[in-house]
């Protein structure tokens, strides 16, 4: 059986996790896991791209002396704030009532939801992914995509949450990896691939909220019937309460992060009689330096965890499914801040909720790679286990290049065809403002021909980015899935029917619904963003 390797590179706002998986069948070894400290990361964007490639570069060139193998592509998570959830319906009129519903016609509804999206600031905007919400006929309504398919009907309309994002923060992504000459095969918003890693099928059923404490930004992903119904990060995290600790104590960054790690806990009250030991720094000279008690340092952990906890419970109130008859499964804590002693108690003892910690499922094995089985590397591993399913995904391969088009139609979109030229090459900003061409044919410097100035147009047309992000399998429901030539054949030849019949069916219509904020939300944001300052 052919081995093949998938290489994951999680951009995260401290460390920057690199993944290295062996692939061969239905069999998942992860071979290599190593964190670094980040750089040049906000709040998980890319925000100095520089700073960013340094790192990731050196980080890189170790893991392939240490495996002997050349990494060409990997594959790569978007940033989780600085991200909108809207809402979208779409309806189309069918050629024959009479005839089933096929998976095709599902595939072109999701494609007209991306594709005519009106996005308010198409320049600075992209679509990072959609989730299919429900589906309805004249006869009936709020069915799920395998239900849907086989049903006959004259009308199709389907409901979609929508994801957009910052298209700068997507473009430095493009431009670390093309500064190193290493091809993005697959990019993916992180917080439903990280759901596929640690929850189990029943909890995304019966509903769960996902908790994901990282190091900037923390999150809240809630299931329910399998599909991600909400969405909402606020920019606080470990690191938050890494300066505090260091505020509080007058340590340097560095030290007060090593002191939660080792000894952070939430629940000062709980700590029995380790809250009375007390921690002594000493110098280069082993000259004590400072001194402060482990009580002193969780009160400090528990004040700022609480104001993290309290503002991801408002969100998951505001989403409407805070019910604990709709969330039967609880609440799921995962990511770095999830490993704080009482870190689980604490969000149980604030929200009434039962919380497990979410730990990557055993899918892979790692027996050389113990820190890949931590909650840490959640979305690493959600990254693996996506990929996984794309049999033409080698990371030791050179990518094939293939047509990306800033406002592409569903033949260019940006997703995997599940062909030889299934996955789209990293590229610049300057390179998406021109067509593709044949390296080898590319004319050289000298000879180039100016860029017409028509091919800038497509920049007011929205950008669709080639992301999964609901919790099923790779070709399971609910996920805007990849399209085949012959499909997006078909789709075109029904939409020139529909056009030449226009006198018996009329053109399909389009319902579109934007989710807007109301007054509080938006007071509670403004909140959120200066809690970044405040001291305890």
């Amino acid at each position: 059986m052919e081995e093949r390797h998938i290489a994951s590179v999680d951009l995260g706002s401290s460390k920057l996790a690199v993944c290295v998986a062996r692939i061969q069948g239905n069999d998942v070894q992860v071979i290599y896991y190593r964190e670094t400290p980040s750089q040049g990361i906000r709040y998980s964007y890319v925000n100095n791209p520089g700073k960013v490639e340094g790192v990731l570069r050196e980080a890189l060139t170790q893991a392939q002396q240490e495996l002997k193998i050349k990494i060409q592509q990997v594959i790569v998570g978007l940033p989780r704030y600085y991200v909108r959830q809207e809402s979208a319906s779409a309806s189309m009129v069918r050629t024959d009532s009479d005839s089933q519903i096929q998976e095709s016609e599902v595939k072109t509804l999701k494609s007209m939801a991306l594709e005519e999206y009106p996005l308010n600031d198409s320049k600075n905007e992209v679509i990072y992914g959609a989730v299919a919400q429900s589906f309805s006929t004249e006869d009936s309504l709020n069915e799920l995509e395998n239900e849907i398919v086989g049903m006959t009907a004259e009308k199709l309309e389907g409901n979609f949450k929508v994801f957009i994002g910052s298209r700068r923060h997507s473009i430095n992504i493009d431009n670390v990896f093309n500064s190193m000459g290493i091809a993005i095969a697959k990019k993916y918003f992180t917080p439903g691939i990280t759901a596929r890693a640690v929850l189990k099928e029943e909890q995304m059923e019966n509903g769960v909220a996902l908790i994901d404490i990282g190091a900037g930004v923390s999150s809240v992903t809630i299931f329910k019937g399998k599909i991600l119904r909400y969405y909402a990060a606020i920019p606080f995290g470990g690191n938050s309460i890494t300066r505090d600790i260091k505020t509080e104590c007058n340590f340097s960054f560095e030290l007060a992060e090593n002191i939660k790690k080792a000894y952070g806990a939430c629940m000062p009250g709980k700590l029995s009689a380790l809250g009375e030991k007390s921690i002594q720094i000493v110098d280069e000279n082993d000259e004590p330096t400072a001194q402060v008690t482990v009580k002193y340092i969780s009160e400090i952990i528990s004040a700022r965890m609480k104001e993290i906890i309290e503002a991801l419970l408002y969100h998951i109130q505001a989403s409407g499914y805070a019910s604990e008859d709709i969330l039967r499964a609880g609440v799921v804590v995962t990511g770095g801040g999830a490993e704080i002693v009482n870190c689980a108690n604490y969000i149980k003892e604030l929200s009434g909720y039962s919380v497990k910690i979410g730990y990557p499922r055993r899918f892979f094995s790692c027996e050389d790679c113990p820190e890949a089985g931590e909650a840490s590397a959640a979305t690493s591993m959600g990254m693996i286990m996506a990929a996984k399913g794309d049999k033409m995904l080698n990371c030791v391969n050179e990518a094939p290049a293939r047509r990306y088009w800033t406002a592409p139609k569903p033949a260019d979109s940006g997703l995997a065809s599940g062909n030889g030229d299934a996955h789209p090459r990293s590229v610049s900003a300057e390179e998406r403002l021109t067509p593709d061409v044949n390296p080898e044919e590319k004319p050289s410097l000298e000879e180039e021909a100016p860029v017409p100035a028509a091919v800038e147009e497509p920049l007011t047309e929205p950008v669709i980015e080639p992301s999964v992000i609901a919790a099923q399998e790779e070709d399971g429901p609910n996920v805007f899935d990849d399209y085949t030539p012959e499909e997006i054949k078909e789709a075109k030849m029904r939409k020139k029917e529909k056009q030449r019949e226009r006198k018996p069916l009329p053109k399909p219509k389009f319902k579109w619904f934007k989710h807007i904020q109301d007054s509080i939300s938006k007071a509670a944001g403004d909140i959120f963003e200066s809690m970044e300052n405040e001291e305890i």
